[in-house]
């Protein structure tokens, strides 16, 4: 595929350099605050519309296309759209519908389920290190599926996950083919896995539906991101998805930068590939010298940081003492994610200030086991009921009315409609979760 054309940048790029008088939106009508300002347009003539795209938007979305292989969407608004519109196309005509869901979902999961008014069927793994892994196996599937008292309409997993775990994903879809049902993922942090050698992204490995955050791992500013439909007949129905959630003013900013990335995909394998290595080449010495990493994805470094000697938190802040920011920090786990635009330099600094830090005496401190809670009420009910913030440590037999998490990491311990245990506390105490929003009880009138 060669000199990709790039027709949204080109657009928009004609456009600045023109003397039109700009008598439309926005308002800062091409000045230079920032110094962006001149790319930055709306619907106009000629600019097409990102949810009746017919024209230079669909272009691109089609040249996106046939890099990953199946039908491609652009959202402007994070994977966050992305997971709301595969889950509103998974519902679309159900009754009563029901999603088997691995519990490391994020809170847009939730979010959406609120609003879908669907149920849920957790998936748990045999076991797990932390609430943010979920390795589901397709036994675990299987076995799920076999105690339910109906059929789900689809399955929903993340991978890769928060730490860096990939699930096994064509396996899990055999199962989901065997019963007919879909395969959602949420595939966030993985865009870049279609780019691999052997590609690992979801949709060649038997998902129906997935997202990407394309700004995640990709040269796309924030809010980029791609839903990705196998299905034709279920790709006719994904503009309507995404509009019944998304802005109407979607940001062209973010629409170029998705543009420009099918350009930069035309020479990303062999950039990718030499990368990736790299970081292979450093796991391998961060091993040696004392560290445990966890997961299997690429370009992410989880450490497990206790048995290094220190509380994940802490070891980040020692990180950010040497010049280096990472992505996530817990008491147990760091993470640092990286990208082939962390270059030579970056990779070379890691290393130097991890391979800087004193192994000390291993922290014998875990997390709480944890259990899942018991539902109270739906998703929806939950969290369109009457709520109030009150302290965590007051929260025990109180029901969880919004998942108020921040991202990262996003995903919540507890759900909205089920009620806080004591083991939950505890999870909140061990996380430094200080408050929770639960649903505000009747006072009895005397």
């Amino acid at each position: 595929m060669n000199d990709m054309e790039t027709p949204i940048c080109d657009f928009v790029r004609k456009y600045s350099e023109s003397e039109t008088v700009r008598a439309h939106m926005p308002g800062h009508k091409g000045a230079d605050f920032l110094g962006f300002e001149k790319y930055d347009i709306t619907e106009i003539s000629g600019a097409d519309s990102l949810y009746e795209a017919d024209g230079i938007i669909r272009r691109s979305e089609e040249n996106a296309g046939r890099f990953f292989g199946c039908n491609t969407f652009y959202s402007a608004e994070g994977s966050s759209l992305c997971i709301r519109a595969m889950l509103y196309l998974a519902v679309k005509g159900k009754k009563n519908p029901l999603i088997a869901a691995g519990r490391n979902a994020h809170k847009a999961f939730l979010n959406a389920a609120a609003m879908l008014d669907f149920d849920i069927l957790w998936l748990t793994p045999d076991e797990s290190e932390s609430y943010l892994s979920c390795g589901i196996t397709a036994e675990n599937l299987e076995n799920a599926i076999k105690k339910s008292d109906r059929m789900p309409d689809a399955v929903y997993l993340t991978s890769p996950d928060y730490l860096g775990s990939t699930a096994d994903i064509a396996a899990v879809s055999a199962v989901c083919k065997k019963h007919g049902i879909l395969l959602l993922v949420d595939n966030a942090h993985g865009a870049y896995l279609k780019f691999l050698p052997e590609s690992r992204h979801p949709t060649d490995l038997g998902a129906d539906i997935c997202c990407d955050s394309a700004h995640k791992t990709l040269p796309v500013i924030t809010g980029g991101a791609y839903l990705h439909i196998a299905d034709k007949k279920i790709a006719k129905d994904a503009k309507n998805a995404l509009a019944m959630f998304g802005s109407t003013s979607p940001s062209y900013l973010i629409l170029q930068s998705l543009d420009n990335a099918n350009k930069y995909f035309e020479n990303y394998p062999k950039r990718l590939e030499e990368f990736v290595y790299k970081i292979y080449n450093l796991k391998v010495k961060l091993k040696a010298y004392g560290y445990t990493l966890c997961g299997d994805e690429p370009l992410k470094i989880t450490v497990k940081t206790k048995l290094f000697g220190y509380r994940g938190t802490a070891f980040a802040e020692l990180l950010r003492s040497k010049g280096i920011e990472c992505e996530f920090a817990d008491p147990d786990f760091a993470v640092l994610m990286l990208t082939p635009e962390t270059g030579e330099y970056g990779i070379e600094k890691i290393e130097e200030a991890m391979l800087s830090i004193p192994k000390k005496e291993e922290i014998s401190e875990y997390p709480p086991e944890f259990a899942l809670p018991e539902r109270v009420m739906s998703v929806r009910d939950a969290a369109f009921s009457e709520w109030e913030t009150i302290p965590a440590r007051e929260c025990e037999g109180r029901i969880l009315a919004a998942a108020t998490v921040g991202c990262p990491p996003a995903v919540p311990i507890v759900c909205s409609g089920e009620k806080i245990d004591k083991n939950a506390v505890k999870c909140f105490e061990y996380y430094g979760i200080e408050a929770c929003t639960v649903i505000k009880e009747e006072k009895v009138q005397e």
